[in-house]
């Protein structure tokens, strides 16, 4: 018979060993440091929220559910739930443990006030695990995760969002060159600030576990930056042996300086200039219907690789 419960401290063997079962194509390099690092050690984390499946005393499951950031980002808004995942050993599927831990899970988001919660996490709502799913940022629930799609689907919820996770090789990457950038090549330069502080609360606790580089394109001049990108190093983790990877989180170009090629420089020049750091890849995410975005990635050399969904469910 199957027993739910709450997560103990000495459950991460465990939850590491049913992990890499579950996702040995994400998590090569899933261990008990990581989950304690970029999971266990959050300032919010919960361990009612936390659940955890058991068959006779072996864990064979677990399902993990948070709260996304207030519209300031300086705390939790408990009207907002995460089902962040839910992760069954293959010897234990179809069995209905997905389901019991979803209805677990939904029921504890509720007790604490939720009035819409979300299956899969996608920026900002991503209280956990970004870095060990999907790739650097969470992509809401892996298209290629079918199991997990039919899961949610079956509770009621329902795609609000699609997106497009793009990556693109650092050894054969090369700036775009054409007259357009050439010229802002002669009016502007890209300097990158290493760890540059947070901007927020809830920045500094999904991601304060790895490094930031903040690319700011800066009149030749002098002058202030009029642009700029922000990048995060994946050190931490490793996907593949030998690769380290980057992630382009945001770029802001401001509507006066936009379609005017600052963005493709910008960005190119800041690939570069990781790449002569050591970096391998790169990646992205976009939403499928932001076809400015999808098109600059691309034009940079992007491929997608995958796709994910968001799911929501209104209470």
């Amino acid at each position: 018979m199957i027993h739910y419960r709450e997560f103990r401290n000495s459950d991460p063997p465990a939850l590491v060993e049913i992990w890499r079962q579950a996702n040995p194509q994400l998590a090569q390099q899933m261990n008990v440091s990581l989950l304690e690092d970029l999971v266990l050690s959050k300032p919010y984390f919960d361990r009612s929220g936390l659940l955890v499946a058991e068959d006779e005393n072996q864990i064979v499951g677990f399902g993990h559910a948070g709260f996304g950031p207030n519209p300031d980002h300086t705390a939790l808004a408990y009207e907002v739930g995460i089902i962040c995942l839910i992760v069954v050993r293959p010897s234990h599927r179809q069995r209905g443990i997905g389901r019991e831990l979803a209805e677990r899970l939904e029921q504890y988001l509720v007790g604490h006030g939720a009035k819409a919660i979300f299956a899969g996490g996608v920026r900002p709502l991503d209280p956990f695990y970004s870095g060990l799913y999907g790739g650097l940022e969470l992509p809401g629930v892996l298209e290629s995760d079918a199991a997990a799609c039919r899961l949610f689907e079956s509770r009621g919820f329902r795609v609000v969002d699609h997106l497009r996770r793009m990556r693109c090789d650092l050894s054969s990457f090369r700036p775009v060159v054409d007259r357009e950038q050439l010229q802002i090549r002669r009016q502007y330069q890209v300097r990158s600030l290493i760890d540059p502080p947070p901007s927020d609360w809830w920045v500094a606790c999904t991601f304060g576990e790895f490094h930031r580089i903040r690319c700011e394109l800066e009149p030749r001049g002098g002058g202030s930056a009029v642009a700029n990108a922000i990048l995060w190093s994946a050190d931490p983790i490793s996907w593949r042996p030998g690769e380290r990877s980057v992630g382009l989180v945001d770029i802001h170009v401001p509507p006066p300086l936009r379609r005017k090629g600052l963005a493709t420089f910008l960005l190119g020049e800041a690939l570069r200039q990781v790449h002569q750091h050591g970096f391998t890849t790169a990646e992205a995410q976009v939403l499928e219907n932001n076809e400015p975005a999808g098109e600059l990635l691309k034009r940079l050399g992007f491929k997608e690789v995958g796709r994910g969904a968001v799911y929501r469910k209104d209470l």
